[in-house]
């Protein structure tokens, strides 16, 4: 077991990317803090753990919010003892450039993407000095390290979430934390529909579109996500800090041209 007798926290915890890791963490040996804004899906993932024999609580947590962001890392503690992993993976979006991007949109944007990150290192950096060492993941994103069309705010807020770990990885290093960053492609996860109101239905033909866009044929699955995170997570990665790491399908490689278009040629 990769991270056997770990505790680890993960934000964002109530589907996609997070619900996999929780699941996939709480697989590989670790007691996991299941942490999302909406109450039911985190319990939904706790609960889950635990019916496969693994352990896990729930807490329902704003990101946005400081205090709240303090009290998650702090239940975290008081329940297990300790905190080794630190998945801030909570995120919005909306798809805009930054003229159409409403004020009010670009703060939610980058208050849960950015903001939120900060407020969960910002709180559990000093449980992990103080118990000698951690290991910190965050989830940006490639539009955190490349252009994207029509993302502005998210672009923002993940390339910020980059640099900063980038930062967060020299300042602790001598503390051995460590902290890196995952990069995502597209990921077959619910933020469209939560985030954007797209109608029931269409994510299979936006699923179908985003897919020829990476070398590799098709979109990523949150599964897929939730390995690399274990990966960071573990021991076996422990030469590993201030990375960002792409899990893309080939995406960040270049331009790419898909094959039907070349054909038409």
């Amino acid at each position: 077991m990769l991270l056997k007798d770990k505790v680890a926290l993960i934000t964002g915890a109530g589907s996609g990317i997070g619900r996999a890791s929780a699941i996939r963490f709480a697989e590989e040996g670790a007691k996991v803090m299941v942490a999302d804004v909406r109450t039911e899906s985190a319990a939904n993932t706790a609960a889950e753990i635990g019916q496969a024999g693994g352990t896990a609580k729930s807490i329902a947590v704003d990101v946005r919010v400081g205090a709240e962001v303090q009290r998650m890392v702090e239940e975290t503690v008081k329940l297990f003892g300790r905190l080794d992993v630190l998945f801030n993976n909570a995120g919005v979006y909306v798809p805009k450039n930054v003229v159409d991007t409403t004020e009010e949109e670009w703060d939610w944007v980058v208050d849960v993407c950015l903001k939120g990150v900060f407020f969960g290192c910002k709180y559990a950096i000093p449980h992990m000095v103080k118990q000698g060492g951690g290991v910190i993941i965050n989830t940006a994103s490639g539009a955190g390290i490349e252009g994207v069309p029509n993302l502005g705010a998210y672009q923002a807020a993940k390339g910020g979430v980059v640099i900063m770990s980038k930062g967060i990885a020299l300042d602790f290093a001598r503390h051995k934390i460590r902290c890196n960053t995952i990069c995502p492609g597209v990921i077959e996860t619910p933020i469209a529909e939560n985030c954007n109101n797209i109608p029931a239905g269409a994510s299979a033909q936006i699923w179908a579109r985003s897919g020829v866009m990476h070398p590799l044929g098709r979109n990523g699955k949150p599964e897929e996500v939730a390995a690399l995170a274990t990966f960071l997570a573990s021991d076996q990665a422990a030469f590993i800090t201030g990375v960002a790491m792409p899990i893309d399908g080939g995406f960040n490689a270049g331009a790419f041209i898909p094959p039907e278009l070349l054909r038409g040629r």
